[in-house]
């Protein structure tokens, strides 16, 4: 499976956010904190408060696909 054709805009939220939000409060944070359009094909990256998760949204044309890293304790 091919994700993108070219390399998209990546954006690091640079506070944490609650991980218990979805994509669509994730969305919001995008619009609202980000003031950037959520829908624009970038990836959005958010992490928790502890470091060691990560979040990444990104918009296809067809709907917001979330994808979720955990950060090993060897490597946090």
């Amino acid at each position: 499976m091919q994700w993108f054709s070219e390399l998209p805009r990546v954006y690091l939220h640079g506070d944490t956010v609650d991980f218990r939000k979805a994509a669509n409060g994730l969305l919001v944070i995008v619009e609202q904190e980000l003031e950037l359009n959520p829908l624009d094909e970038s990836l959005y990256v958010f992490c928790n408060q502890a470091r060691d998760r990560l979040k990444v949204l990104h918009w296809d044309k067809t709907g917001v696909s979330k994808a979720n890293k955990v950060v090993p304790d060897s490597l946090s």
